[in-house]
This record gives structure tokens, sequence and C-alpha cells, in this order.
């Protein structure tokens, strides 16, 4: 038996691309034969790891596996095919939200929950990265066994030197307020904002919040989000843009807290990054942000700017708060351990297999 992994684009560096690579290397320390084929390869990889879809050719004993985050012509592909099949499930924001931002994104996405909808009786086994997917699934009338598999996070890249230009250039006592996430409408900057607007200007002056993430495709809505900055005078809001990776490590190190105001996330890997730089960790309790955090951080249930703003002082200012949050995430971050999801992964493989 052959063990397929079929993913719409393989990046280089993004999460499902690192879970994809991931799950292939688990498969094969058990001697299985694995491939992965995509619609798009970045040329960065090797075509004995991957090649384009077009290039496979079906056997009727294999084990296909498809990634599910978009719309993609795979998703109308994988009906044709008469093996065994599961999907792995990180989830497709709402359309509603790109609406107003970007017109391609916004009928995209609306495809992909169309896409979705539609493969609801197709696959034998869906593995979803989180609870809220599961559900999301269940809502949608899937009714196969549904089993919940967190993403594979690569943590020993985390361990790579991160850029020394970026830490000389905030080497100073400024207290660094961090969210990172692509700049996109569901992922709420502007609320982020008004909350470290709050925090800067009632406690701490001598505060920064760095927004870390790519706007392309939606710089539109950048373009809002530092407009709307000025006029509330915030002082020392960095926009990155584009980050190179040793950059993104530069900037978890330098940060003091971690604030996530997003509206709709399937998983969000920044949380369990930010456990691993011991950065507590403020979020509002949204879509799968709360199964993420698996109890750890502190949630807020609204998004009143100075109940955020206020709680932001208080975590950076009660030593006592503080250590209880950081530990609470170190014990969270243990269930992410990648040896724990290969097992988790396997136990529902071999389940499968037998039956």
């Amino acid at each position: 038996m052959r063990i397929i992994q079929i993913v719409p684009s393989l990046a280089y560096g993004d999460a499902i691309g690192n879970d994809v690579l991931a799950l292939d290397s688990a498969i094969k320390r058990r001697n299985f034969s694995a491939k992965i084929y995509a619609e798009g390869v970045d040329p960065r990889f090797s075509s004995v790891l991957a090649q384009n879809i077009k290039n496979y050719v079906p056997e009727k004993d294999d084990l296909v596996i498809l990634h599910v985050g978009a719309a993609a012509r795979t998703n109308e592909w994988i009906k044709t095919l008469s093996c065994k099949k599961i999907m792995v499930y990180h989830n497709i924001t709402p359309a509603s939200f790109f609406s107003g931002y970007n017109k391609v994104c916004e009928h995209y996405n609306d495809e992909g929950i169309r896409q979705l909808k539609e493969l609801k009786d197709t696959f034998d086994m869906v593995l979803a990265v989180s609870d809220f997917n599961k559900q999301d699934l269940i809502d949608m009338g899937y009714t196969c066994e549904i089993n919940v598999l967190p993403i594979v996070i690569p943590f020993d890249d985390y361990k790579k030197e991160p850029s020394q230009s970026v830490l000389r250039k905030y080497d100073d006592d400024y207290t660094n307020v961090l969210f990172l996430g692509r700049i996109a409408p569901n992922k709420k900057h502007e609320d982020v904002i008004q909350a470290f607007d709050f925090y800067q200007k009632n406690y701490n002056a001598k505060s920064r919040l760095f927004l870390v993430g790519n706007p392309k495709g939606c710089e539109n809505y950048c373009e809002q989000l530092k407009e709307f900055t000025k006029r509330l005078g915030t002082k020392n809001v960095v926009f990155t843009g584009h980050t190179k990776f040793d950059e993104i490590l530069a900037y978890y190190k330098l940060s003091d807290l971690f604030l996530c105001m997003s509206e709709h996330e399937g998983f969000c890997v920044p949380l369990v990054e930010a456990m691993y730089f011991n950065i507590p960790i403020l979020a509002y309790a949204s879509s799968a942000i709360p199964c993420t955090l698996g109890g750890s951080g502190f949630l807020l249930k609204d998004k009143n700017p100075a109940v955020a703003g206020s709680l932001i002082n208080k975590i950076l200012t009660d030593s006592e708060l503080k250590n209880i949050i950081l530990r609470n995430q170190q014990e969270r971050l243990s269930d992410f351990d990648d040896k724990k999801i290969e097992s988790l992964f396997w136990s529902y493989i071999q389940k499968f297999i037998k039956n």
C-alpha cells in the first residue's frame, strides 16, 4: 500500500506545507511507500520528494490523504478516485471577511466552502487540526469518522540564529507587544492596535507594537490600518511587511507579550510559537483559539480595548499572574511535541487500515 499526500500547493515554510512534510517523514519512518503531489510545487523541493499532481498515477490500493485549506482543483478531482481517502482539514476562512478588501479572495474562499460542503460524502475519515474544525465539518453534514490531529510544528527550526540586525535595531528598554500573522481582515489587526493604544496611553509610553505579517493580497486593508494608527495617534507601531524567517525569530525574542484579536483561525500556529518562546499570550476567544490554547494563555471574552489594554499591563506587571500563564503555556506546549502527534497520527492510520 502506498500513502499519497495531496495538497493544492506545496509552499516552502508555510504551516500546511510543514505539516505535509512532517507527515511524509513519519510515514517513511514506518517503512511505507510515500509520495507528495501538488498542483504547484516550490522549486526548492526535489522531484524525489514532491511532484506535480499531473504525474500521479492512481493505484487501487492507495491510501490518499488530501489536505484542504482552500479552493482547489484537487478538491473536485478527489471524487474520481476509487481508493481509500482521508482528508486533513486545515479550515477555510469565511469569504465575508474579505468583502470590500479583495474580491478575488472573497470569491476564492466562497468557492472553497462550496467545495468543502460537496465533499461531505467523499472521505472514509477526516483528520481535523482542531476541535473547532471538527465541529465545522459536523455542521456541514459530514458523517464519516472525524478525529483531531494538531498541526505538526517543526520546533527544531526555532533553534536557528535570529536576525542580529533586527535584534540590534530594537535593543532598548521599550516593552514590545507582538502579533504575528498575515495582514488579513479576519485577523482584526485594528483591534490589536486599539488595545495597544489604550495600554500605551494609559500605562506605558515606552512601548512598541510589532505587527509581523505579509499584506500581499490585502494591501488596501494594510493601508487602512496605517491610517487608523495615525488617527489614533498611536506611537511606535511597526508594520514589518514580508519578513524572513530569521527576522521572525528575532521579533519573538524581542517580545514581552503576544496579543491576538483574530476572529477566525483554524489552528493559529503563532500561538504555539509564542508558547515555545515563553511569551505570555492574551487572546480573544474566537474560533480555534481556545482549542489551541487548551486552557493556557489568558482569554478575552469581548473586545473592549480598555479591558484588553489594562490586561496587557496587568500581565506584564503582576509577576505572579505572568508566571502562572507561562507555566500553563509550557504545560500545553508539551501536547504539541512532534513525537506525540506522530504517535496519534499512527493510531488513527493503523485503526483505519485494520478496518
